[in-house]
């Protein structure tokens, strides 16, 4: 009997990822499909990142790694997280993984037991939720909506505690919304978790340099619970540097030792090479990022203005990331003769057979009446889409 182990079937298919198959599968037919389904920037990795992947190569960088990474990236994140964060961390608190999806799964497996609470505002990244129910955890989602820009209240998050409370898990900036918490209201979580000793909080920053006008915030500055906050980055998004796979925790020793012995059995350390250029470009300084989040905002306000002309359709403006998170809840029921939208699955579904545009359905980040749409694409493309957009949205009644 063909049977997979039931950890397996408690895990659902990546969305995104999803999409993205779709999208490939309409273009080998011969479709102009746009895809604006995956978070991934259109930019190419900056040529002097390249350059020290290439001398890694020529210097024999092809040696397996320390599990947690090489000292020298270590100690590279470590400058990194005082230059940019204010916070002091030793190479023994940090893990390098393969990528940031890793990094958050062994941290999730080393604190999460079964049955144990994580709380996580909705919407929120699609992973989140797969990783606790891996873990035997039980996830606790906070709703939120437009009209709070989707972040979560005080209130709600103290009224969620309980004594099965295990972590409280987020990304500021947000995937899929965009949204960025302020110092304030970071100030706020911080108190409350104060009085909860045993929460461990896990802080999602891979976002934190495509920031709009204001300046990120880590919830790893307040000293009250400095030593429970478990950072979450890399290098893909801000570096351009997806494929590369990069991404670290920092962590209280105990989390990084136990992501070290857990890593050490599953993978060993991520990529020689590139742990290499990783250094490289941590130690820059930041022009690079720069020029690609003035595009980035260019780009944010484009599609902002282009939605607001498509009635039906209400968004908050983001302030980070590259994604926006319209509500399409008023579309639920309409039709154009062939199709009929009953839920958010259903509206992305006819936005890609209609209007050959591939966006990521709101279930699967916990918001059932939302949908996400990457603006890491040109200006060009974005246009074009949403434009088609508003022509297919203009045929349902």
């Amino acid at each position: 009997m063909t049977k997979v182990a039931e950890r397996i079937n408690r895990l659902s298919e990546s969305a995104t990822l999803a999409v993205a198959q779709k999208s490939r599968e309409l273009r080998a037919q011969g479709i102009d499909v746009i895809g604006l389904g995956v978070g991934e920037p259109d930019f190419h990795t900056p040529d002097f990142i390249k350059e020290a992947a290439k001398k890694a190569i020529d210097d024999n960088y092809s040696y397996y790694s320390p599990i947690a990474g090489y000292a020298e990236l270590q100690n590279a994140i470590i400058k990194k997280l005082k230059r940019d964060n204010n916070l002091d961390f030793q190479p023994a608190q940090i893990v390098v993984s393969n990528g940031a999806k890793h990094a958050l799964a062994n941290v999730i497996q080393v604190v999460v037991d079964r049955g144990d609470e994580v709380i996580i505002p909705a919407p929120y990244w699609v992973t989140y939720s797969d990783l606790v129910n891996f873990s035997e955890g039980v996830g606790v989602f906070l709703e939120t909506s437009v009209e709070s820009d989707f972040k979560i209240t005080p209130e709600q998050l103290e009224a969620a505690i309980t004594p099965r409370t295990r972590a409280f898990l987020f990304s500021s900036p947000s995937n899929p919304t965009g949204s960025v918490y302020t110092r304030e209201e970071l100030k706020a979580f911080a108190e409350i978790f104060a009085h909860y000793p045993d929460i461990i909080i896990i802080s999602d920053e891979i976002y934190e340099h495509i920031i709009y006008g204001r300046k990120f915030e880590s919830i790893a500055q307040f000293p009250e619970i400095r030593d429970r906050v478990v950072i979450i980055n890399g290098v893909s998004k801000a570096y351009a540097m997806t494929g590369y796979r990069i991404g670290f925790l920092a962590a209280p020793l105990w989390i990084a030792k136990a992501c070290n012995k857990l890593q050490g059995q599953f993978t060993s350390g991520p990529n020689s090479p590139a742990q290499i250029a990783s250094v490289a470009a941590f130690h820059h300084d930041g022009t690079e990022i720069r020029k690609m989040v003035v595009q980035f905002e260019k780009r944010r306000d484009l599609v902002m203005e282009m939605l607001s002309e498509i009635p039906g359709l209400k968004t908050s403006k983001p302030d980070g990331a590259f994604y926006v998170f319209p509500d399409c809840s008023s579309y639920f029921g309409k039709g154009d003769g062939e199709m009929v939208i009953g839920n958010s699955d259903d509206f992305c579904f006819y936005l890609l057979s209609k209007a050959h545009v591939g966006v990521v359905s709101g279930d699967a980040f916990g918001a059932p009446g939302c949908f996400r749409l990457s603006y890491a694409a040109s200006e060009e493309q974005l246009t074009k889409a949403l434009n088609r957009i508003r022509e297919a949205l203009s045929k349902l009644r």
